[in-house]
């Protein structure tokens, strides 16, 4: 939200001066303050958290010129995510004001730290241009940008993104959403942390949901995945508040077809191209058709050649496309071309040309010029001018309430084969949970709880494997000889869908003993070390 009116203050640098003595014990408000590059104006956004999560709740932001603390008309709702963020223009320069947040939680008044800005004197840009603010300033004089996740932040270190907007990063796509659960709650934590203090630097921000495909065949069940993940991935856009008109789409990291491990860690079965085809149109139409901005497909060139059919359809996304190795300085270089030949895809030009959008450049960009923790960033470039630029990021949309994800939506199980027969094998159960409306479940996973009275002495090793969102394959191992009872119970920890449960009884008989054999001493060999970034570009 940007509010126009006169404010007298804020700065480049941020400095906290200490925390007010009225402070709930359980709710903390985390709270920033600075000056977003415009073209016309001086912006400044406060911005910040608040934990435990809770949407709706009003942060009020204060302020202190003359010794004492006054409210200001700057208010923020927070979103379902706990973030908050409110833009407004200055009209006065030159003077430290101070400022801090304020929220009540059940009656407590929460406040945040306290920080001093100045605002500069002039704007940083003259022109009432907004292309103006989006400078070309990455390899090949076209737009610099980076893509980051929980790996640039090291032992939760944060990313100073006013130094990365100083060294010419104009964009961040940034890992919004996950298959997985537990590297999807990751890309929450980091999201919230990254979103607004990005755009508070004045840089474009950008999604992206990372995807394991579906072990199954069908084509109504390739879809009804792909429908799931979608949603999943508009459930994280909702949480945070929607599009902004500084947000470019969301895209879909596709470069995994393997949907079968073995215990090894091998891959055992891989998605047929039509399956990833089939799904990436849906996943993709999914969130064209609820936002109303077109998302887009990020892989690499082999991939989209060799695991997916071509497609009119799919040939309408932007393409995000990672290739290393080539030099960006060079004008005539480009990603997706092949030395002889061409590659042929979705994407692929009347004469043999790579129609990219963005350019994944390299894997090995210099983290602490961009003010990243850690060595490594990959780094990004936009083909096209400043406005090309702002189409991509044109269009907004605001969630209502029916956007949201669920609180404890209630679900069923029901259990659709299982076998136990002997120790030397596993115990295994096939299970669906679905939502009230029949569709499976987004998140969450099973497991089998005995029954006190049945206990083993040694804890068995249970292994989940996701055959598709919804359906899962529980497999036992370890359990003595002896007859079950128990609950195959569904829970998710992010507390979307409600825990649900079927009761189960199993027998397992007594089978082989193998018998101990003395396995031989075999030091490893040590392996070669690899240096990832040896024909990389490093900028």
């Amino acid at each position: 939200m940007k509010i126009r009116a006169t404010i007298t203050s804020i700065a480049l640098a941020l400095l906290v001066i200490g925390i007010p003595q009225v402070q709930a014990v359980t709710t903390s408000l985390t709270f920033s303050v600075g000056q977003t590059p415009s073209a016309s104006e001086s912006i400044v956004t406060f911005y910040g958290t608040i934990a435990p999560a809770k949407s709706g709740l009003t942060v009020k932001i204060q302020s202190n010129s003359s010794g004492s603390w006054k409210t200001t008309k700057f208010l923020a709702k927070t979103t379902k995510a706990g973030s908050w963020k409110v833009s407004a223009v200055a009209t006065s320069f030159d003077i430290a004001i101070k400022y801090r947040a304020l929220v009540n939680v059940n009656g407590k008044s929460i406040y945040s730290a306290i920080r001093t800005i100045t605002i500069k004197a002039q704007p940083e840009i003259s022109t009432a241009d907004p292309a103006m603010v989006i400078q070309q300033l990455g390899p090949g004089d076209r737009i610099h940008g980076a893509d980051i996740s929980r790996w640039q932040h090291p032992n939760d270190k944060q990313i100073d993104f006013a130094k990365a907007y100083e060294a010419g990063l104009r964009f961040v796509m940034i890992k919004s959403s996950d298959t997985r659960d537990d590297a999807d709650a990751l890309s929450l934590k980091y999201l919230v942390m990254d979103h607004a203090a990005a755009q508070a630097a004045g840089i474009y921000t950008g999604f992206y949901h990372y995807a394991i495909l579906p072990d199954v065949t069908s084509p109504e069940a390739v879809v009804r995945d792909a429908t799931a993940q979608a949603q999943k991935a508009l459930w994280r856009l909702a949480a945070i508040g929607g599009y902004t008109e500084k947000d470019l789409p969301y895209a879909l990291d596709l470069e995994n077809k393997c949907v079968r491990l073995s215990t090894s860690g091998a891959c055992q079965k891989y998605a047929t191209r039509s399956a990833v085809t089939l799904w990436a149109e849906t996943f993709l139409g999914i969130l064209k058709e609820k936002t109303g901005k077109v998302p887009m497909l990020y892989s690499y060139a082999n991939f989209l050649e060799s695991s997916m059919n071509k497609s009119s359809i799919l040939a309408q996304y932007p393409l995000w496309l990672a290739q290393y190795a080539i030099d960006p300085f060079n004008p005539i270089n480009a990603p997706g071309l092949k030395a002889g030949g061409c590659y042929v895809h979705s994407w692929t030009g009347a004469n043999c040309d790579s129609r990219w959008s963005i350019w994944q450049y390299t894997s090995c960009g210099i983290a602490p010029k961009y003010g990243v923790p850690g060595t490594r960033l990959d780094l990004n470039i936009f083909r096209g001018s400043a406005s090309d630029f702002l189409e991509l990021a044109k269009g907004s949309w605001v969630p209502t309430q029916v956007d949201l994800m669920p609180n404890n939506e209630p679900t069923q199980m029901v259990i659709n084969a299982q076998s136990a027969s002997t120790t030397n094998k596993l115990v295994t159960f096939k299970a669906t949970v679905v939502r009230p409306d029949t569709t499976p479940v987004v998140t969450g996973a099973i497991k089998l709880v005995f029954d006190a009275s049945t206990l083993p002495t040694v804890k068995p090793t249970q292994t989940v494997l996701r055959a598709t969102s919804g359906e899962w394959t529980l497999a036992i191992k370890g359990v003595p000889a002896g007859t079950y009872i128990g609950k195959v119970v569904y829970n998710d920890v992010s507390q979307t869908h409600a825990a649900s449960f079927q009761s189960v009884t199993f027998t397992v008989a007594q089978g082989p003993t193998p018998s101990p054999t003395a396995s031989p001493t075999i030091k490893p060999t040590p392996k070669p070390s690899v240096d990832g970034c040896a024909n990389q570009i490093k900028n």
